[in-house]
């Protein structure tokens, strides 16, 4: 088997295509995260963006969107963004993972959200459920089993959408909007968030910004950006910003604004998020691995995807694994205890309205 290393920019009209071919073919790549298009925008962006195109004789068989890292460190495109990664390829395709980090100049390669049925999976991992809405059966069917799975929820939430209209307007839900104004808005939101619970700012980086933006201008028949947006009486209140292929949509920025917390606009607009997407072709919503409260009460299914690494002997391997064991040791087991995973919760929200006091004190 040859691999070329290629940056997405060099890559050919036929190579797009037949990467397009590849992720159709199977379902597991139905992921936009896996699109070529994805790889080819962030890597206008970030530099170290590269793609390893697999050929067995003449035909291509596979690519592995990566970035390569100092040290041959090797990570996923967008890594710490993604919600789907690893390699697209023909069916049963066999190959030592070990040769092809060699081949891409890396000495380890590490994902956490790695799809299923990956010849890159050699060597330790774990497993994670990743919840879906699906909507194969239609809106009404999968409002059907919410219902039946989350009543309470599903009687509550619409009971505060009445509420709400009652107490502030009419609701109006813009799906696959390219309304800025409204997309800068909901990015404030999840700053605000972010920093409320202490968590890093992903858009105090200006390039995922710009990253957001280009996604948000581009669509096609295979691929695209898609914003949408929960207003009352004209102002925006909830929204969402994610991508999609032709039949799968996933989830990526979801936001609300805390004033209108009492009514659950995050859950309104979800609803009414699914309803729009099943009308445009949208069969499954991925809300992503993590175990937030929503995603329980709005999922009705789950994929799996993998946490580790593919390493081979070389000085980056070692150092990187001397660095992350430790790490990886007390997340597991913070993770593995709802104790633990709570106090954790609890410390970082806490950090969260400090950082939030002294950002107040100090403007």
């Amino acid at each position: 088997m040859h691999v070329s290393i290629v940056h997405p920019r060099d890559l050919a009209k036929s190579d797009i295509e037949r990467w397009r071919v590849l992720q159709e073919a199977d379902p597991a790549f139905d992921s936009p995260f896996l699109s070529p298009e994805f790889t080819i925008i962030v890597g206008e962006l970030q530099e170290q963006v590269r793609v390893a195109v697999l050929q067995d004789g003449q035909e291509t068989v596979g690519f592995l969107p990566f970035e390569r890292h100092p040290m041959g460190i090797g990570k996923p495109v967008a890594a710490g963004l993604t919600d789907a990664q690893g390699l697209v390829h023909v069916k049963d395709l066999e190959l030592d993972p070990r040769e092809l980090i060699r081949a891409c100049g890396l000495g380890v390669f590490e994902f956490d959200h790695l799809v299923s049925g990956q010849p890159l999976l050699a060597g330790r991992h774990t497993r994670h459920p990743s919840p879906i809405i699906d909507l194969r059966d239609g809106y009404d069917s999968y409002v059907e089993t919410v219902r039946q799975n989350s009543g309470k929820t599903y009687r509550s939430t619409a009971y505060k959408a009445r509420k709400l209209q009652r107490d502030a307007g009419p609701l109006q839900h813009d799906y696959a909007t390219t309304d800025r104004a409204a997309l800068r808005t909901l990015l404030g939101w999840k700053t605000d968030q972010y920093r409320r619970t202490g968590r890093t700012d992903r858009f105090a980086r200006p390039w995922i910004v710009e990253l957001v933006e280009r996604l948000l201008a581009t669509d096609t028949e295979h691929f695209g950006g898609v914003f949408d947006v929960l207003r009352v009486d004209g102002k925006p209140v909830a929204g969402h910003f994610g991508l999609r292929t032709a039949t799968t949509l996933a989830g990526w920025f979801p936001a609300y604004d805390l004033t209108y917390a009492k009514y659950s606009p995050g859950l309104i607009h979800h609803l009414a998020m699914a309803e729009k997407a099943a009308a445009a072709g949208i069969e499954v919503i991925d809300l992503g691995r993590g175990e937030k409260e929503y995603k329980e009460k709005l999922k009705n299914g789950e994929y799996e995807v993998m946490e580790g690494r593919v390493a081979r002997p070389s000085a980056g391997a070692g150092i990187h694994w001397a660095l992350r064991v430790p790490v990886r040791k007390a997340r597991g087991t913070v993770l593995a205890s709802p104790f633990l995973r709570s106090t954790a919760d609890r410390a970082l929200k806490t950090f969260g309205r400090l950082r939030t006091s002294l950002s107040s004190l100090a403007s």
